[in-house]
């Protein structure tokens, strides 16, 4: 498997739903009676709507009939009639194929083969569609209805073993990560990764001396942790408290063929390790799947905007941490007031616009500061390099 896509709020009842519709409003004119909230009544007009659409699918013409209350409702439908009303369902199925071959990065010429699932798809307009999209006439030879049941029984073959020649290599349906400083969520395995799948990634510390990280293993599309699904959490503990970023953790993401997620940080310093296992897909159903991968495109625009601007603000911090710190030591005791006064400046504008929403006003001001302390770096250097040599011959 390269790509799954889909839309679960479409399919066989939308046509249903909307012939339904059309028969109450015949109704209500002929009748002048609503039987939209007679519940027995639009049972059985349903039923005739149903039975309709599928003789419709052997012949070019039926009727939609109801016998109510000693009343009776006839309503001829032609093929013609009937593909003009359910075209528009039929062209929002071809929306998620196009999309999944975008995923899988394959053109329609590579798709050797078609199968149809789902007894809508014997509606000769659904087979046409198909046809028209992906240029190969679709598999029609086996039931429908009972494909699905097919590849279900298969697939518990090559499990138990039964199934010696054959392997069903799935994919993630949504990515896989962690949080990292500011409320990031860092993908690691990304959605439609053939599983098994495994990837590793490395991470460091944001605080000077932190002993322990803190694992946060989140899942789904958005760019941040609060619009993520929380799978685990686990402290790494035992680190070497040392400075900020000097740390060095690996975190590994391993995908079985169950779909059991495996979650390791190693310190590759100490060589400390911890663990936790999470099944990704556990109490998701297709349709909050569907729901997290249609936000994720709805919004990729504002969730950008707003991943940016947390970037650039943890920039800011470490800047502002990093002078704060030298403004208490000897390097800035050699700057002169003119020197001092202009990273001062810098520094209060980019405390004005700290909380801005415009990532690039931020880091327009933090490259500003970068450029007054230019000097107050090299003189910070200058005075590490000596205080090493201190003592030395060369």
């Amino acid at each position: 498997m390269l790509a799954t896509n889909g839309d679960t709020r479409l399919g066989g009842d939308d046509i249903d739903n909307h012939l339904l519709r059309i028969a109450l409003e015949d109704i209500r004119s002929e009748w002048g009676l609503d039987l939209a909230r007679n519940g027995s009544a639009v049972q059985l007009l349903r039923r005739g709507v149903i039975e309709a659409k599928e003789r419709l699918s052997s012949v070019p013409l039926t009727a939609i009939q109801l016998d109510y209350q000693g009343r009776s409702y006839r309503r001829e439908l032609s093929r013609e009639q009937f593909e003009g009303l359910v075209r528009g369902i039929v062209d929002r199925t071809l929306g998620p194929c196009r999309n999944c071959l975008q995923d899988a990065g394959v053109a329609v010429e590579q798709i050797d083969e078609v199968v149809l699932v789902g007894g809508s798809t014997r509606i000769p307009l659904v087979r046409q569609a198909v046809e028209n999209l992906f240029r190969a006439r679709p598999h029609t030879e086996l039931n429908p209805e009972e494909v699905v049941a097919l590849g279900a029984a298969v697939q518990a073959g090559i499990l138990t073993g039964d199934v010696q020649d054959k392997l069903l290599l799935d994919v993630t349906p949504l990515s896989l990560g962690i949080e990292t400083m500011g409320g990031i969520a860092s993908k690691i395995v990304h959605r439609n990764s053939t599983i098994p799948a495994s990837s590793t990634e490395v991470f460091t510390t944001a605080v000077n001396g932190q002993r322990n990280v803190l694992i946060h293993v989140v899942q789904g599309e958005r760019e941040l942790v609060k619009d993520c699904r929380s799978l685990a959490r686990f402290d790494l503990q035992g680190i070497d408290p040392l400075p900020a970023g000097a740390p060095r953790i690996e975190v590994r993401f391993l995908i079985d063929a169950n779909g059991i997620l495996s979650v390791t940080a190693r310190d590759q310093r100490t060589g400390k390790e911890h663990s936790v296992e999470v099944k990704p897909s556990y109490g998701l159903t297709d349709d909050q799947v569907e729901a997290m991968i249609r936000d994720s495109f709805e919004r990729a625009e504002e969730d950008l905007g707003e991943r940016q601007v947390r970037e650039a603000r943890l920039e800011a911090d470490t800047i502002l941490a990093a002078l704060e710190k030298a403004r208490s030591g000897n390097a800035w005791r050699e700057m002169t007031a003119q020197e001092s006064s202009a990273i001062e400046r810098a520094l209060n504008e980019l405390l004005t616009v700290y909380c801005s929403d415009d990532h690039a006003l931020i880091r327009a001001h933090i490259e500003k500061l970068n450029q007054a302390t230019l000097h107050l770096a090299e003189i910070m250097m200058n005075t590490a390099v000596r205080d090493a040599l201190k003592g030395t011959k060369i």
